[in-house]
């Protein structure tokens, strides 16, 4: 007994020391990616062509010490290698910089927005969630069947159709056909936001539910192909009781999978937001990309690298949390 207890414990040890390396790790490697990624994109906007200055001033005419008096505030006339550590050692000191734009803190102007482009991911995550796993979990049941096969065809349908394209259906369908939901803007908060973002969550949905559902269904087959399941079938368990267990382990990689899908919807929100003139952040990124308003581009960059890399060490962490085979081969 007593041997047994101690095995277990240096097991759970060995476990948890492995999970804490595979964490700051990946930590590490994550700060390290995101410094690389900060320096990639710090680099294409400088090589881009366009003055920052000369967008700031518009068509106006102006004086040539007014535009060098621009440049010297925002540091452009420095060379680049100077231009790039002025902006990380102030971005090591929590200071994103002022935006050229909009003559405002990058701080302030971020913090305006993540709020929209998080409650669109969110809904657009749950109205996923919601539709294709259950769906997949059924067709992969009836393989073959009608809803099966017609599934299947919606979902390429689905993963192949250009998100701008289902945001005009949809704007021109329930928007000004129906007359159901709003054509554009985000509302006046509360309910009214919600309902605003209705639309948007549905496009923005429509390819994803596509892909879970796939991956669902695919999960699921794979599972009632396994051995065990005739091994179950064979000593006489009921259908309830081999459809649990189909479940529980089909439901691992889609799980784990969901955390990557939700990721995405934070990075990739900006032509739907464009489509439906949503003030997030995505819509902030285009105009700022073609403004070449460098701060706020850096911030929004960095921002998204960083949702990203910690949904995915998130979603390995609850791999090996919901796995056992993982924890095992962790432990030896």
């Amino acid at each position: 007994m007593d041997s047994a207890h101690s095995h277990r414990r240096l097991t759970q040890l060995l476990s948890r020391g492995s999970l804490t390396r595979f964490i700051i790790v990946r930590l590490a490697a994550t700060g390290l990616l995101l410094l690389v990624l900060s320096f990639v994109v710090f680099a294409l906007l400088h090589l881009t062509p366009g003055d920052p200055a000369r967008n700031l001033v518009g068509v106006r005419n102006v004086t040539p010490e007014l535009l060098q008096s621009i440049r010297d505030k925002y540091h452009l006339n420095d060379p680049f290698m100077s231009q790039y550590l002025h902006w990380l050692g102030n971005v090591l000191h929590g200071d994103f910089g002022e935006s050229i734009r909009n003559n405002t803190t990058v701080t302030t102007l971020l913090s305006d927005r993540v709020m929209l482009t998080l409650q669109l991911s969110s809904l657009s995550f749950a109205l996923t969630v919601i539709v294709a796993v259950p769906l997949g979990i059924a067709a992969a049941w009836r393989t073959g069947s009608a809803l099966d096969r017609s599934m299947s065809a919606a979902s390429i349908v689905g993963i192949g159709a250009p998100t701008y394209a289902v945001g005009l259906l949809l704007l021109y369908v329930f928007g000004l056909w129906f007359n159901i939901f709003p054509v554009y803007g985000s509302g006046d908060g509360g309910f009214d936001r919600w309902w605003h973002l209705v639309l948007p969550a549905i496009t923005l949905a429509s390819g994803l539910a596509a892909m879970v559902f796939k991956l669902t269904r695919t999960a699921v087959v794979a599972e009632l192909n396994q051995d065990y399941v005739a091994f179950a079938q064979s000593r006489g368990l009921t259908h309830r009781q081999i459809r649990s267990l189909v479940l529980r382990n089909a439901m691992i990689p889609v799980a784990t999978s969901l955390g990557l899908v939700f990721a995405f919807l934070f990075g990739g929100t900006i032509l739907v937001e464009v489509t439906f003139a949503l003030q997030g952040i995505g819509s902030l990124l285009a105009g700022s990309v073609t403004f070449k308003d460098l701060p706020v581009v850096q911030a929004i960059t960095l921002l998204t690298a960083t949702v990203i890399a910690l949904t995915a060490l998130a979603v390995d962490i609850l791999y090996y949390a919901v796995d056992p085979r993982v924890r095992k081969r962790g432990a030896q």
